[in-house]
């Protein structure tokens, strides 16, 4: 098989669009025909990129299995540069990002199944490779990388850019189109450049040092801040805002505006109840020190973890976290909740709060209604009293964080920029183009509260559609990504990677202890892990970017691989319906999400198919191969930026691309 490379024009490819819905766009091309499957095009660089979960799962596509093993090599610098060619922030992102990639990793699957020697479940609890927390690794014990990152661009283009917010999505545009010789001008009504990256993570979680560093890179590739300067009026905006008129303007403002709950003794007692996303951005510019021993949290989201954790901080020492559906169904990442409860504040579930308790104006605690949840016969739930009496708490202080809402004031609504129904700006979800053409949404403000990693994604596609628009082209047109699939052969059945599967557990990232972390509100509580502790826990990594690529026309279908297979992936047997194929695998393919690697041409009419989900990438079936059949191939995606819509793109500092352990370009 003659190793694939480049790009390929005209295709169409999920990884060029990432939209709400581009990691869940299942891969075409393995349909029925008559009663036959079609057989795998591996030249789509989505098939493989699928195979890869991590990498597909993750909104920015980071090539996540490339940068663990640079990181067990200790070539952290080198990981590092491939994050930051992606998802911009590893070092933010190493602490903070809501991790879609870990639910979607094969270790996890393949730990769900597993059994001792006499075939009895283990009892392990499947946990993923900590993908999010290796990425900090690199981060905390890379080298000076500044040399490796663009330059100011030489000669500037004549295009103006405005981007409103200085949060992620809007530093990702800024990034991306510096050095291609855009004036980008960032502004932001805060006096610092982060967004909710600094407003509203608290710092226990993610130090100012590691937000100013990441920020700072941005900021030094020539980009104009405007700190301090609220943007009033979007047509004004577009006039230049009194400084020229702009070719194009970005919105990553973010969803700024915190719910509230229109609740009896709500005016009353407002002294003592405050907006959760307001609060925190208070304690993170240090308005706010101090709060009440007594702390209800309402909420159950992400926000919500941040508040109770940072009251404990702040002299909270009976803090309560309340919520109206289940424990399980809350927003907040599971870690998120498990961090709360590690430092004592409970997590009370299916309470409704029914009114708000004062004294003279003085709130003294809350009413909430227990409820249960019932379902009807097609599943859908509903919350209903369970008759009991109400519950009364006592508290000093509440936190509301039950949601954030987008907030465009300065929006004229005769500026051409059309709103639906919730007040979101309709936005294209491949360009990001918004009614107004020059007029482009990201992050949070585009389709409402997400994650960190969603903004930087939206990020990328803005700036390729604006350099698009700014150079005249069609913007629906974009980019292919860059990928290759290379041989990793070293000799006849040896490979340039590790491909050993650890059976080691998942590690856990020590934590600073307790009694510090509490006294403190700025003391990081993770540590994070060191090189041996990183080493070990990038040994769990499968390779999933490593595919098994198959040759029919060297198979002599003698089946040393389906005997050598350790998850009976492999089976050669007449082609059918794919329905039914699935059923006569060695091992049946439950997993409808994840294709078969399928292929005909061998001497019998049989064809060889291979059950993608839970194949552990060993090389097993390479190495057992008497003719060179199998062969361990490393498959390479980088999507498609901004630059990459240029024939003499800049400088831009890249990491390898070629066969495992060759040094970075």
């Amino acid at each position: 098989m003659a190793p694939l490379s480049g790009r390929r024009p005209g295709l169409e490819t999920s990884c060029s669009k990432k939209g709400s819905e581009a990691v869940k766009t299942k891969v075409t091309g393995r349909v029925t025909h008559g009663g036959e499957l079609k057989q795998t095009d591996i030249a789509n660089p989505d098939y493989f990129h699928k195979v890869v979960d991590c990498q597909w799962a993750c909104p920015a596509h980071t090539p996540v299995p490339e940068y663990i093993r640079l990181i067990a090599a200790g070539r952290y610098s080198d990981a590092f540069m491939i994050n930051w060619q992606s998802n911009v922030f590893p070092g933010i992102l190493g602490r903070t990002c809501d991790r879609p990639c870990e639910p979607a990793c094969r270790r996890g699957r393949v730990e769900e199944g597993s059994s001792d020697a006499n075939g009895q479940s283990t009892g392990v609890k499947p946990e993923p490779v900590a993908i999010c927390r290796l990425k900090r690794v690199a981060a905390d014990l890379k080298d000076d990388i500044r040399h490796r990152l663009p330059k100011r661009a030489a000669k500037m283009n004549g295009k103006r850019v405005a981007l409103v917010g200085a949060g992620p999505a809007s530093l990702t545009v800024a990034r991306d189109l510096a050095p291609l010789g855009y004036e980008c001008v960032i502004y932001d009504a805060d006096a610092q450049a982060g967004g909710m990256i600094r407003s509203q993570i608290p710092k226990f979680r993610l130090p100012e040092s590691v937000i100013d560093e990441e920020v700072g890179y941005i900021l030094g590739l020539g980009i104009e801040f405007r700190g301090g300067q609220r943007i009033d009026s979007l047509k004004a905006l577009l006039a230049g805002n009194g400084s020229g008129a702009y070719d194009a303007v970005f919105v990553g403002s973010g969803a700024p505006r915190g719910r509230d709950l229109d609740l009896p003794g709500r005016k009353e007692a407002a002294k003592n109840i405050h907006i959760g996303i307001d609060w925190l951005s208070s304690v993170s510019f240090g308005h706010i020190d101090r709060i009440g021993k007594r702390v209800i949290v309402l909420g159950g989201g992400n926000t919500a973890m941040d508040c109770c954790r940072s009251s404990r901080r702040l002299g909270g020492e009976d803090v309560k976290v309340i919520v109206r559906s289940g424990f399980d169904e809350m927003k907040a990442s599971p870690w998120e909740k498990e961090d709360a409860m590690h430092e004592g504040i409970p997590i009370l579930n299916f309470h409704v709060p029914k009114a708000f308790i004062h004294e003279d104006g003085k709130l003294t605690g809350m009413l909430f209604e227990k409820v249960e949840a019932k379902y009807d016969d097609k599943g859908r739930r509903r919350l209903v009293p369970t008759g009991e009496p109400d519950v009364h708490l006592a508290c000093d202080d509440v936190l509301i964080a039950v949601g954030q809402e987008n907030a465009f004031p300065w929006i004229e609504r005769d500026a051409s920029v059309a709103f639906d129904d919730h007040g979101l700006p309709v936005v294209d979800k491949t360009t990001l183009q918004s009614t107004h053409p020059k007029v482009f949404f990201g992050g949070d403000s585009a389709f409402g509260p997400k994650n960190i990693i969603w903004a930087v994604a939206h990020g990328h596609e803005a700036a390729i559609s604006i350099d698009a628009l700014c150079r005249g082209a069609d913007i629906t047109k974009r980019p292919p990504p860059l990928f290759n699939l290379l041989s990793q052969k070293m000799g006849i059945h040896e490979w340039s990677y590790d491909n050993d599967v650890s059976n080691d557990a998942r590690f856990k990232v020590p934590l600073k202890d307790m009694v510090i972390a509490l006294k403190n509100i700025k003391v990081e509580v993770e540590l994070g892990f060191d090189a041996a502790q990183a080493f070990a826990e990038a040994q769990r990594c499968l390779n999933c970017d490593v595919q098994t690529v198959f040759a029919p026309k060297l198979c002599i279908e003698c089946d040393a691989c389906v005997d050598i297979c350790p998850m009976d992936c492999i089976t050669f047997t007449p082609d059918g319906d794919e329905q039914e194929l699935r059923t006569r695998l060695n091992a049946p393919s439950r997993n409808l999400t994840q294709d078969l690697y399928l292929a005909g041409g061998l001497k019998t009419g049989r064809v060889m198919v291979k059950d993608e989900d839970m194949c552990l990438h060993c090389g097993l079936c390479a190495e057992r191969c008497p003719t060179g059949a199998w062969d361990m191939q490393k498959f390479f995606l980088e999507p498609a930026q901004a630059h990459d819509c240029h024939r003499r793109a800049p400088a831009v500092a890249r990491p390898s691309r070629a066969v495992l352990g060759e040094a970075a370009d």
